[in-house]
């Protein structure tokens, strides 16, 4: 054989090697042929071209690989038995750029899947290969890295520590702060992952100045950056009041509330999980987000959007109004009653109804002038409805009874709570008609419309235990009229009027 025939058959390799690994990438883009690669063992054909003399089907084998693992965790695991990692990661050290990426795209693609897969990651010295990555001076080969160290640190607090310790976060800050759009969005989404698990983690995201940075991003024009900024910051803001605190101290107000009005939906929900997070702490920071005009806004942004989106602003209002009555009344007066009770009735998933119903209770549990600017939105039968129906689930009714309970104690508006008695089983029944046995005493013209409302009739219906704290109320209010007003309109009365008419003897 000829030297030129010995090279034909090198080349004719070389490109059937290079035809197979670009087949198969392309064929992994689509999930219907993923089953039938699996089942022919493409794993197995693909690991030594990681290897290969030529870089481009290197390249590729590792794209491939990518691009199944992405796929599911079987294929992901079939990596890590494969014992391709190890092999990912000295060529990640080694190689190109291109293939840099494609090697962190593969270790992303394992790493998401489970914490025990992105255990295997680190226990093959990817960390320190990844991070070593974050100074390339390729924006694609730092973006790549960046993509998986967060899917990594995203699993739990063991693994988001091993990402610190590895050094990442001071290289991750200055990748927010870079000209590329994309490197930041994902540098900020890795920090977020990190910062999410413990106020410890989350403090050394915050001791290399990383707020500063992220909170210079909030009015960014590129919807993506911002959803990863908020998202960071909300992450960062929801472990202490101190850590709260320094996100405030970045000067994040009033600015993040433009990100409410987003045309984003996330932009705007992960604005109100930040604005959230930092008003469950303390009265003084909801307070500083009322001074800002934060309520306001979150309700209109509540008015704005359906959904999922609406349940971190429904919850900031419940957080508000439970600090204190004044934080209550300011929720109140921005009109954010009337816009959890069309929550209430509008939302079709028990988790946002049973969000609202919180809130509402939060708002109307301070003082009688709370619970009345709740009861007159017509939200109690609301509420009612809901903790009977069959089909609420738990959680809803838990929420709903609580709520109804915490407003109906300080309740004393009568109209709003006379419909109820009709309808409310024992247990919540006690609560309308204690409230009316601390109005009817000291209220005549209350008294009056008891009556001719049909009130007084239905207590006469009841049927409460002898001693219990429901016969108790009963009897008070009893008390507040005449015996034979009660008596013509206690059960059986009629019936007994007509045995009397049947067994008078007239006088003749």
């Amino acid at each position: 054989m000829s030297q030129r025939q010995v090279l034909q058959v090198f080349e004719q390799y070389q490109r059937a090697r290079t035809q197979f690994v670009q087949t198969v990438a392309e064929l992994a883009t689509r999930p219907q042929n993923i089953e039938t690669l699996q089942n022919a063992g493409v794993m197995a054909l693909l690991r030594p071209l990681l290897l290969d003399v030529v870089p481009n089907i290197q390249q590729t084998a590792a794209l491939a690989l990518g691009r199944l693992a992405n796929y599911n965790d079987d294929l992901a695991e079939a990596v890590v038995k494969g014992d391709i990692l190890p092999q990912l990661v000295y060529s990640l050290a080694e190689q190109n750029r291109f293939y840099k990426k494609a090697a962190a795209f593969v270790l992303r693609a394992v790493g998401k899947h489970s914490p025990q897969l992105a255990q295997a990651i680190v226990d093959c010295g990817a960390l320190d290969t990844l991070v070593i990555c974050l100074e390339d001076f390729d924006p694609g080969v730092k973006e790549a890295a960046s993509w998986a160290l967060g899917y990594i640190a995203r699993h739990n607090a063991e693994l988001s520590q091993a990402v610190v310790d590895a050094g990442a976060i001071p290289l991750l800050v200055l990748c927010i702060q870079e000209p590329e759009i994309a490197l930041r969005r994902i540098a900020a989404s890795a920090l977020s992952d990190i910062s999410k698990h413990s106020p410890e983690l989350a403090q050394t995201v915050v001791d290399v100045g990383a707020i500063a940075h992220l909170a210079q991003m909030i009015l960014n024009p590129d919807a993506k950056l911002k959803r990863q900024v908020l998202s960071a910051l909300s992450q960062i803001a929801k472990h202490s009041v101190d850590l709260a605190e320094m996100v405030v101290e970045a000067e994040i107000f009033p600015v993040v509330l433009t990100c409410l009005k987003d045309s984003d939906e996330y932009v705007k929900k992960n604005a109100a999980t930040l604005i959230r997070e930092i008003a469950r702490h303390t009265p003084e920071l909801s307070q500083l987000i009322v001074n800002a005009g934060g309520v306001a806004a979150v309700i209109d942004c509540i008015g704005s959007c359906r959904g999922n989106v609406r349940l971190p602003g429904i919850m900031m209002l419940g957080y508000v109004a439970a600090h204190s009555e004044n934080l209550a009344m300011a929720v109140i007066i921005s009109k954010g009653v009337p816009q959890l009770a069309v929550c209430l009735l509008e939302e079709p998933e028990d988790h946002i109804k049973a969000a609202a119903a919180w809130s509402l209770g939060q708002i109307g549990r301070h003082t009688p002038e709370h619970a009345r600017a709740v009861a007159v939105a017509n939200v109690l039968p609301v509420l009612l409805s809901l903790y009977m129906a069959t089909e609420s689930s738990e959680d809803l009714q838990v929420k709903t009874k609580k709520a109804l309970k915490n407003i109906l104690q300080k309740c004393t508006y009568l109209p709003a709570l006379e419909p109820l008695l009709h309808d409310a089983p024992p247990n919540i029944l006690k609560h309308i008609v204690g409230q009316f046995s601390k109005v009817l005493p000291h209220d005549s013209k209350a008294r009056r419309l008891f009556v001719t409302s049909g009130g007084l009739k239905k207590v006469q219906e009841i049927k409460a235990e002898a001693g219990s704290v429901l016969q108790e109320y009963i009897h008070t209010i009893n008390n507040c009229y005449p015996e034979e007003i009660v008596r013509y309109y206690s059960p059986g009365y009629s019936e007994a009027l007509l045995e009397r008419i049947e067994n008078y003897q007239p006088v003749l």
